[in-house]
């Protein structure tokens, strides 16, 4: 008989279940579906208002003022490259030691520690994510960079591109360490266990097989640890010394400006107060920059991913 499933007697209308139950479902569906297009509408609408006012800034300006010794937006000086410099050296310095250190933890914590010490240690390390950057950026101002930097690589400065850098980099680690150590814990057993049967010792295990089978993950660990480190903005305000202007400068001992730094200092509006009228407006401009930096990122890490991912 048509529609009734052999041997059990069941029609398929009863397999669907009540008609009350189908209409919960259909409206659980719809609020997912509502709330993922919501999303995708903001998000769009975000990027056009930065395209639109960044198009409507740079129709206003001389282009020649993107290209100057420093960022000083008072005094119509915009040069991009500072900021750009200083994004990607506190970027490469916080992942100079998130890297390592977040790998680190996770390969411990994935390989060597016991059942019992991994659930104790992994809350314990996730909850750096939790202290507030404002306290990190205060951390790095008043024992950073005058009991390690200044005591170690000299200089006179208040400021520095080195311990706004190590303080993204201590609030990068749990990132790095936590997706990382869910890519190490999700290889199966049977490859260790392989490798163990052959003599191999548990350094080489981790080293030498689940390290390279877990390697997407890892890659996207360290990814969104850059994305994180590039978008960090009060350690970079409090630490490197974001002011209204900075000159340019590859040095990292020396303060300067970011990309993050600079929207902060244009956001709270003292460049309004006195000096070009164009310095506010330019935050639109850094800000659709940073955007497309960050999205590129995620973009190689998406298709780095997709590309190198096992599955077993």
């Amino acid at each position: 008989m048509a529609g009734t499933v052999a041997s059990e007697g069941l029609t398929l209308e009863l397999m669907r279940g009540s008609a009350s139950r189908r209409r919960k479902e259909r409206l659980v569906r719809g609020a997912f579906y509502g709330s993922a297009f919501l999303s995708l509408v903001v998000s769009v609408a975000i990027v056009l208002a930065l395209v639109g006012e960044a198009i409507a800034w740079l129709t206003k300006i001389d282009l020649g003022m993107l290209w100057a010794d420093g960022w000083f937006p008072r005094r119509d000086e915009f040069d991009i490259l500072t900021l750009f410099v200083g994004t990607i050296l506190i970027a490469g310095i916080a992942m100079l030691v998130a890297a390592p250190l977040g790998l680190g933890a996770a390969m411990y914590l994935s390989e060597f520690a016991t059942p019992r010490t991994r659930r104790l240690l992994k809350p314990i390390l996730e909850t750096l994510a939790g202290i507030p950057s404002v306290v990190l950026g205060y951390f790095a101002l008043a024992v950073i960079q005058p009991e390690v930097v200044k005591s170690i690589f000299g200089g006179t400065g208040a400021f520095s591109y080195l311990s706004a850098g190590i303080g993204v980099g201590i609030l990068t680690i749990p990132l790095v360490a936590s997706i990382a150590e869910d890519a190490m814990f999700a290889v199966p057993n049977s490859l260790r266990e392989a490798a163990y049967g052959i003599g191999a010792r548990p350094r080489t295990v981790a080293i030498r097989v689940v390290f390279p089978a877990a390697v997407s993950g890892i890659v996207a660990s360290l990814i969104l640890g850059l994305s994180r480190a590039t978008g960090e903005t009060m350690v970079v305000a409090i630490a490197a010394g974001a002011t209204g202007g900075a000159l340019r400068t590859v040095n990292p001992l020396d303060g300067g400006q970011t990309m993050t730094g600079a929207i902060s200092s244009l956001a709270i509006g003292s460049d309004q107060v006195r000096g070009s009228i164009l310095a506010f407006p330019s935050l639109y401009f850094v800000g659709l920059l940073l955007f497309v930096l960050t999205f590129l990122l995620n973009v190689v890490s998406e298709r780095f991913v997709r590309r190198v991912r096992k599955t077993y």
